[in-house]
């Protein structure tokens, strides 16, 4: 029996990193045609089709998406080999990639990746703000931090501080709209809606006797950027559901008010995660270890 073709694997990893067969050439210092060549010979190894090719656009075939992650693992492990190989242990150097949420990575994350990389000005930092979920294997991702109650997944994920979702209005809007005291009452209310959660158009609430209620809610504005929602709720135009990282100086300043706080929302919670396996260079094991001291909370 043959070897599995390492190389083929490692460039199709590549590749789906990329999104393309020229970027994954340029990265890995290639041809453009040796890794076309490679990702035909794996195909024609394995018998499937790993991506539809048209003129303009690459994108993965269902069978693509399915050995995407395990080729993603077998370049890490091979990374991973090298570096030990080269005693890479007591010196850390290469490329970390880091995605987060946008108001927490830029507030909470940036700065202390400035202090890491005062201390290890060999290691390169690519940092990913974006508050849409992403696929942490096919990006490339080497940590990623998440604000959610997460669901059972491959990936592995450490959780590190809970994070408090408040109900929040501007004192002016309270003053000509009423302040709800019920969730029911928030269909009398314009409402923002935060469109990267599985049910952006419903809010599930539980009282202190442990009630439970959904509603919902409908209002003039919806995005996919908590903090978009701030001038429109300064302005007195709605009620939006927030976390405490966005809100709180907006609550501690009196610009909004919090409302419902005899309920309480679904748990959320700061998770850090990585991609499966138990091989990571030195470099990201730094970077984690680095993040979890400054970022874990006890709840």
């Amino acid at each position: 029996m043959t070897l599995p073709d390492f190389e083929a694997w490692a460039i199709f990893a590549r590749v789906v990193e990329h999104r393309s067969f020229s970027g994954a050439a340029e990265a890995i210092g290639m041809s453009k045609a040796t890794v076309s060549k490679a990702i035909s010979r794996l195909e024609k190894r394995l018998g499937v089709t790993l991506f539809h090719r048209t003129s303009r656009r690459l994108t993965l075939t269902e069978s693509g998406n399915a050995l995407a992650e395990r080729a993603q693992r077998i370049l890490a492990e091979g990374e991973c080999a090298e570096e030990v190989a080269r005693d890479s242990v007591t010196r850390l150097a290469g490329p970390v990639r880091i995605a987060a949420p946008m108001r927490f990575g830029v507030a909470r994350v940036a700065p202390l990746i400035a202090d890491f990389i005062a201390d290890h000005p060999e290691v390169t930092i690519d940092l990913h703000f974006s508050d849409a979920k992403i696929d942490i294997v096919g990006e490339g991702i080497d940590i990623a931090l998440r604000i959610a109650d997460l669901p059972d997944s491959s990936l592995r994920a450490r959780r590190l501080a809970g994070v408090t979702i408040h109900t929040v209005a501007a004192p002016s809007y309270l003053e000509r709209r009423g302040r709800p005291r019920h969730p029911a009452e928030l269909s009398d209310h314009a409402c923002f809606g935060y469109t990267n959660v599985p049910s952006p158009n419903v809010w599930h609430y539980r009282g202190r006797d442990g009630s439970e209620i959904s509603v919902r809610p409908d209002g003039p504005l919806c995005t996919n950027a908590g903090e978009a929602m701030l001038p429109a709720l300064r302005a007195g135009l709605g009620i939006a559901r927030l976390p405490d990282f966005i809100v709180d100086t907006e609550l501690e300043q009196g610009r909004l008010e919090a409302v419902l706080t005899e309920w309480s929302s679904p748990p959320v919670a700061l998770h850090l995660l990585t991609p499966p396996g138990s091989l990571r260079p030195a470099r990201v094991e730094a970077v984690i270890d680095f993040l979890v001291q400054h970022l874990r909370k006890p709840d």
